[in-house]
């Protein structure tokens, strides 16, 4: 569709030109989707749609860096009480306390990040009170 629209030509009867020469060419047959109805045409409209669908396919956060890490340290903390062994459940808590740490010293820009690391005995003690086991 490199061609220019004519200026003595309607702009919608030739752009639809142009689509059916392209279909009966077979140029939309490779495309992704092909024949497939299009994903969330039933959700109502949101303007950034594109925006939030690229962000979500590229793994991007929507949140600014210290509120991540607040939902990532919420994630963790509910992780380490459902984990399946103390050490993995020492393991995630050790991994986000690094990550609060590493904010605390070189604050990230957004809101106040609100966090310290957890403390790990306080974590596991948490993960044997819902497992109801009294055992270390």
């Amino acid at each position: 569709m490199t061609d220019r629209k004519p200026r003595v030509s309607d702009f919608e009867s030739w752009a639809d030109k142009q689509i059916r020469e392209a279909e009966e060419r077979g140029d939309f047959r490779d495309l992704p989707g092909f024949g497939r109805p299009l994903a969330g045409i039933d959700r109502p409209y949101d303007a950034d749609w594109w925006v939030k669908d690229k962000m979500r396919r590229e793994n991007l956060s929507f949140l600014p860096p210290t509120l991540a890490l607040r939902k990532e340290a919420e994630d963790a903390l509910a992780a380490a009480v459902a984990a399946r062994s103390e050490e993995e459940a020492r393991r995630i808590v050790h991994e986000i306390n690094d990550k609060i740490a590493a904010s605390l010293r070189r604050p990230p820009p957004g809101p106040p990040l609100g966090l310290v690391p957890f403390v790990i005995d306080d974590v596991l003690a948490a993960r044997r009170e819902k497992r109801g086991d009294g055992r270390p």
